[in-house]
């Protein structure tokens, strides 16, 4: 009763100063006010959801038309990633640009001298031109980023290998690039003397470091003996010029170029730089690998182009991931999500919280351990990024919502917008309208990420890959209207209310583990030739407590007479580590739907429980499988078992 008569006095109070203000209006005004408040009420939910959003908009539209700015400027300039380097190298030439964990600093007079040397053993070798190819296959150090910026001087093209690959996926990356020479460090001279008589003809190997076997050109050798001028080119580079191959698992087959032009670059650069709101007197950490988009281009351009220096690790260490920030008193530090789990599972430490990082950025970061991640490592700022190398549909999390990986400003209309999530099938297959044209999906309908193309603005031009077969595939016609388009990620997202997007799940025949994408179709072709024509489909599995998903195979054998540990011994010379199936299953035949495809789905759903699936079961511990029993099932589950 108290509290029924303290509400009808707080509406008595409310009335009474309601009273108060209209007595102080003009007719007009309190006509105005009643005619727009059935507006306001019919469109109440809509407006609080722009003003809910406001700041976050505004905070995103200021920083985008930043970057846009400096990137139709380059544009209009013809301007290059070499060119920046270079002007920033004279102006800054003693400033730090790289700094390598346990070795030394470079500064841009010492990386610019060297990638000059580096061209002009191409030029003198090679006669390397604009547009010709040339392959790196290194692991993370400064002499990497000035490889390619030396090939940049010249407009050559740098294909940039998975230092993990070995045996016929390595053989393929450099057939597809259709490379003149390669340059590899003396600790990979092992990986390309097992391929050596199968190489393209002609094409020229450059070792760096170490005794070169009688193949080899001894590189360091060959640039002592060249000036440190920029050298001499009879066609300057462009911006529209491609800089970089980035190779990267698509639904099918082996790993892919995907093309970096010189304009996608400088788009990841200001991107970097405006969307984190990065400082003048930052300091990224990047231990990611230089031959991904994240490690590569997201870890290195704020250093080429806007004087942040990279402080690079040549691999990533759990143990030393804050001790390294805070020796190089890092600001920003890049992670993978498989990363912030190994972090969490070390032992608490006084350093966990002693470094200066203001920012972490990624992708990749599950929503269980967002929070852990910024309570127990005191990092204000997570910057959570969604991207596809080869795709033109990028988005950033400005704001820290936890498990966001970006969003549609609700400020813009729908119809405005360059991204999307459109209607899809059970297998990832775009679903239409009565008019033909795709569905937009409502707030919290799962869908399709899409990004629509406009060649003519750097931000949504679409250059696919190498192999234009591959990219006409990733891109869907007639979206929203008769002759536009649209590149296609393969990932399924949704989008809440407040236009905050989270990742979902990947679609078609690839899954993403350690950090990397595999693509189902290559492991099969892997597994072929060890199982005697038995058939094989290969798909990923949810593991608790675990980024992406697992690679488990299920193969037909009936007679139980396939050889495990020969099996296992295969994988490791055919595949690299993270493409490696973790988990068998042994069946009496593989299934298949009415239109004859393997059901894949219905194995993934049904994942590596022993007592659910009555198959025989096998976990990888080691250089052998071993039977997953119920024990073995909860270790995994909990994470005692190491994966």
């Amino acid at each position: 009763m108290d509290a029924l008569l303290a509400a009808l006095v707080a509406l008595m109070a409310l009335a009474a100063a309601m009273a108060a203000v209209l007595s102080t209006l003009s007719k007009a005004a309190i006509f105005a006010l009643l005619a727009v408040a059935p507006c306001i009420y019919r469109y109440r939910k809509r407006i609080y959801v722009i003003v809910k959003t406001l700041p976050r908009d505004l905070k995103f539209l200021w920083r985008f038309a930043n970057a846009m700015i400096r990137t139709r400027r380059w544009a209009r300039n013809n301007t290059t990633v070499a060119e920046l380097f270079t002007k920033r190298a004279k102006e800054h030439p003693d400033a730090p640009c790289f700094f390598v964990v346990g070795g030394r600093t470079w500064t841009y007079k010492e990386l610019a001298e060297r990638s000059n040397q580096v061209a002009k053993v191409m030029q003198e070798h090679l006669g390397l031109k604009r547009g010709d190819v040339i392959c790196i296959f290194m692991p993370n150090c400064a002499e990497y980023v000035y490889m390619w910026l030396g090939m940049a001087k010249l407009g050559v093209i740098s294909a940039l290998i998975n230092s993990n690959l070995r045996h016929k996926p390595l053989l393929h990356c450099i057939q597809v690039a259709n490379a003149k020479a390669i340059i590899y460090s003396d600790c990979l001279a092992g990986a390309i003397s097992e391929i050596k008589d199968q190489l393209p003809p002609g094409i020229k190997q450059f070792q760096l470091y170490g005794e070169c076997d009688a193949q080899a050109i001894d590189l360091i050798q060959e640039m002592e003996k060249q000036s440190t001028e920029h050298p001499v080119v009879a066609e300057k580079p462009e911006y529209n010029d491609t800089l970089l191959y980035i190779y990267t698992s698509g639904t099918t087959g082996m790993p892919k170029a995907a093309v970096m032009k010189n304009s996608k670059y400088l788009l990841v650069a200001v991107a970097t730089y405006h969307m984190l709101g990065l400082r003048a007197g930052d300091r990224m950490y990047n231990p990611l690998p230089l031959y991904h988009l994240a490690g590569g281009l997201v870890g290195t351009s704020a250093a080429i182009v806007d004087g942040v220096p990279s402080v690079l690790r040549t691999k990533f260490s759990a143990t030393n991931y804050w001790l390294d920030c805070i020796k190089y008193e890092c600001t920003v530090a890049q992670y993978i999500g498989e990363m912030c789990r190994y972090l969490l599972a070390q032992p608490p430490r006084p350093t966990d919280s002693q470094h200066r990082v203001r920012i972490m950025v990624g992708n990749g970061m599950r929503p269980a351990i967002w929070q852990q991640i910024v309570d127990r490592f005191k990092v204000p700022q997570i910057n959570e990024i969604y991207g596809a190398t080869e795709g033109n549909a990028n988005i950033i999390n400005v704001d820290n919502t936890v498990g966001a990986v970006g969003f549609l400003p609700k400020l813009v209309p729908a119809r405005l917008h360059p991204i999307a999530l459109v209607r899809v099938d059970e297998l990832g297959n775009v679903l239409r309208g009565p008019d033909g044209f795709c569905v937009r999906c409502q707030p919290n309908e799962p869908g399709m990420f899409i990004g629509l193309i406009s060649q003519n603005n750097a931000a949504r031009a679409y250059h696919g890959y190498v192999d234009k077969s591959d990219s006409k595939r990733k891109v869907e016609c007639d979206v929203f209207r008769k002759g536009d388009a649209a590149f296609v990620s393969g990932d399924i997202l949704v989008a809440d209310e407040l236009g905050y997007l989270y990742f979902r799940d990947r679609t078609g025949d690839t899954y993403k583990w350690k950090g990397e994408n595999v693509a189902t179709a290559e492991v099969e072709d892997a597994l072929a030739p060890a199982l005697a024509r038995r058939d094989v489909v290969v798909y990923g599995v949810s593991i608790p407590q675990t980024e992406g998903r697992a690679g488990m195979a299920a193969i037909a054998d009936p007679q139980r007479s396939l050889d495990l540990r020969a099996l296992a011994h295969h994988l490791d010379l055919s595949l690299p580590s993270y493409a490696r199936p973790l988990f068998l299953r042994i069946k009496d035949d593989i299934e298949i739907t009415s239109t004859f495809k393997l059901k894949k789905l219905q194995y993934q759903k049904e994942g590596f429980d022993p007592d659910v699936i009555k198959d025989p079961l096998y976990f990888r511990s080691g250089a052998h499988f071993v039977p997953v029993t119920s024990q073995l099932f909860s270790d995994i589950c909990s994470g005692r078992t190491k994966l």
